[in-house]
């Protein structure tokens, strides 16, 4: 009965080592790419020499041919160390995933084996100005001249804005709605490719986000990732294995700030005693650990389905990236509270937690948006 409910012999070793790369690449380095700005390419790039650079990309590919479960592992455990990097890690994993997945045999020769190795880092632009949760509702038009697509268009908040070398993009060649969608992989040295100012934002510093704009870029017509009109499947197809990284990014960054919380509330002694003998505090402690475990657990079924391709799978996605990052904001929020001012303070982690997590609610769809997936999959 329990063998279900527990992970193989494989998936614990895959999830210890990315807990020892985290705790000697990411975690004694993150406070000072977050206070810099710096985006840590070399860190990333060394990531891939585990093979984090294609989790889920077919071995036949190069990739080493992971599913959804242990992908989460491997961002959770990275998360622990720094949320922006392992979401940035993600992002790129869900890039060169649909170039295996949907991606012809000449569009997979010339782009995944750097993509692999991380030579060239992949990005995924959906998301306009004009339209985010409505993503169907794009506008970035590619008109088809010749044996090349002509490019006209701006997006917004791309992770990795600027610094990708590949971006995935979901293009407009035909009617208004999803059916009118394609999906191009676009090279940042194509003329008439440019970016915006990198934004300046609550957190994520050390993963650079920023405008992505296409003035009559001309994309080879082979750079098409399957046939017109399925860019927006694609694309949906990929936001439910990213939706179930970013839970796991929550989950991680939530379980750094308990154990943090915990060392903290065995140290800090307030009238006479340790704040951990008060029972607010270890009740505080007990819902902050339930709900972290709760949202696990749904996040590893929802990462089975996932992977299995079960006909639910992106209502539990939905449900999992909806409870996980909601958890984990709420997690990390009253582990700052047993810190008291501390907490507020740049000379402990949770603040950056705090701010590295907020932005979890609101990308790869809303937690809105979420629910209203979840509420029209059991209504239909």
């Amino acid at each position: 009965m329990t063998d279900q409910f527990a992970l193989t012999d494989d998936q614990i070793a895959i999830q210890e080592m990315a807990r020892r790369f985290t705790a000697d690449a990411i975690t004694p380095f993150a406070a000072q790419w977050d206070e810099d700005h710096a985006f840590p390419r070399d860190t990333i790039k060394s990531a891939a020499e585990l093979g984090f650079g294609a989790i889920y990309v077919s071995e036949e590919s190069g990739g080493i041919g992971l599913g959804r479960l242990e992908a989460a592992l491997i961002m959770e455990a990275m998360a622990y160390g720094c949320p922006a990097t392992s979401a940035f890690i993600s992002i790129h994993n869900m890039a060169a995933w649909m170039i295996d997945t949907f991606g012809s045999a000449d569009l997979k020769s010339r782009y995944l084996p750097q993509l692999v190795t991380m030579d060239k880092m992949a990005g995924y632009c959906l998301t306009e100005p004009g339209s985010g949760s409505d993503a169907a509702a794009l506008k970035t038009s590619a008109k088809l001249d010749g044996d090349h697509y002509i490019v006209n268009g701006t997006k917004q908040f791309i992770s990795g804005g600027g610094v990708n070398d590949v971006y995935v993009t979901m293009v407009r060649t035909g009617d208004n709605g999803p059916k009118g969608i394609s999906c191009l992989v676009i090279e940042k040295d194509m003329p008439g490719v440019s970016f915006g100012a990198p934004e300046r934002k609550l957190g994520w510093n050390a993963s650079p986000t920023a405008q992505v704009i296409f003035d009559n870029v001309r994309v080879p017509v082979g750079n098409r990732v399957g046939e017109e009109g399925d860019g927006f499947k694609f694309a949906m197809a990929g936001l439910d294995g990213g939706r179930l990284n970013i839970g796991a990014c929550s989950l991680g960054g939530a379980q750094r700030c308990l154990d943090e919380a915990v060392t903290y509330v065995k140290d800090r002694s307030q009238f006479g005693k340790a704040i951990a003998e008060f029972q607010n505090t270890q009740f505080q402690l007990a819902d902050m650990a339930t709900d972290l475990e709760a949202a696990r657990a749904l996040l590893y079924l929802a990462a089975a389905k996932v992977s299995a391709n079960a006909p639910d799978k992106t209502r539990f996605s939905a449900m999992a990236k909806k409870l996980s990052t909601d958890s984990g904001s709420s997690i990390v929020d009253r582990a700052l509270q047993m810190f008291g001012g501390y907490g507020y303070l740049r000379d402990y982690p949770i603040e950056r937690f705090w701010r590295d997590l907020r932005v979890h609610r609101i990308l790869e769809g809303t937690n809105e948006v979420m629910r209203m997936i979840i509420g029209r999959d059991l209504l239909k």
